[in-house]
């Protein structure tokens, strides 16, 4: 009977050796993609789970520098202080993997008359200084059915989001800040929803979370430049002004699960994940 029992907890004790986890965290532009593919993978290796969550490009990173996460997903760089407290930490150089492409999308209720922007006009909405209070103030006559006083409500990210620090240095320029009074949420999808049923609002978030609820303008880079609507062709080509690249962070050369799971990204299967979920292959060189 021992030797039974033995034999059982060998067994047990075998098999959960052999059952390997993968912890992912990050950035909320990339937790969708991420959750996707990690659903994906199971079924393909049942032994394998990838444990996903987002927090923002900043929380997962910080999770890569303190060692308790095998992937950090974010929707920017990483910054070269970032990098340089992982390797000090660790003793690994941080691995970077471009995942996908993005178009980080402005967007406001469908009731709003406008089509499309400049960057200074975004600027001069979201930006420190920036003069534009109601719509008015962004286009001259513009009234939004609906919106009490005609005033704008900025709708924003938190500074630990990869998608607010991309949107401050893509829009508001080097050395610029937000304005105070913002509503500043944790992820892209509380954003949207806001908007959807908000007709004074507007916000931004990558183009995998448009809806039919929300109106995504083109953007334009000056006043006499092609306004150019977020897209898969527009992303790709980077003819739209914000498109962007998508992240995963390892540290050091990753493991053999990870670097398995990393590969399989590359698949043709894995790429049609990212279309599915609204944002761009990253293109063949």
């Amino acid at each position: 009977m021992k030797v039974f029992f033995l034999a059982l907890v060998l067994v047990a004790s075998c098999s959960k050796r052999e059952h390997k986890i993968i912890q992912n965290k990050g950035s909320d532009t990339v937790v969708n993609l991420a959750q996707a593919w990690a659903e994906e993978y199971k079924k393909m290796k049942p032994d394998v789970a990838i444990a996903v969550s987002g927090g923002g490009s900043g929380t997962g990173i910080a999770a890569l520098i303190n060692g308790t996460v095998d992937i950090a997903n974010s929707s920017r760089k990483i910054k070269e202080e970032e990098k340089a407290q992982a390797l000090k930490n660790s003793g690994k150089e941080v691995q970077e993997f471009v995942i996908g492409l993005d178009a980080l999308a402005v967007f406001v209720h469908p009731a709003n008359p406008l089509t499309g922007l400049t960057i200074e006009e975004i600027a001069c909405i979201y930006g420190d200084g920036g003069k534009c209070e109601t719509w008015a103030d962004v286009r001259p006559g513009t009234i939004v059915p609906g919106c009490q006083d005609n005033k704008i409500i900025r709708i924003s990210r938190q500074s630990n989001s990869g998608t607010y620090q991309y949107f401050r240095e893509a829009i508001l320029g080097e050395g610029r800040d937000f304005k105070m009074g913002s509503m500043d949420l944790n992820g892209s999808r509380e954003a949207a929803d806001l908007v959807e049923k908000t007709p004074c609002a507007i916000g931004y978030s990558g183009m995998g979370y448009l809806t039919k609820g929300i109106k995504a303008l083109c953007v334009s880079k000056t006043k006499d430049a092609a306004c150019v609507s977020p897209s898969l062709e527009t992303a790709t080509d980077k003819t739209y002004p914000i498109a962007r690249e998508l992240y995963m962070y390892t540290s050091g050369t990753p493991s053999v699960e990870v670097k398995a799971y990393m590969d399989w990204t590359n698949t043709p299967a894995a790429q049609e994940i990212i279309i599915k979920s609204g944002y761009v292959p990253v293109p063949k060189k």
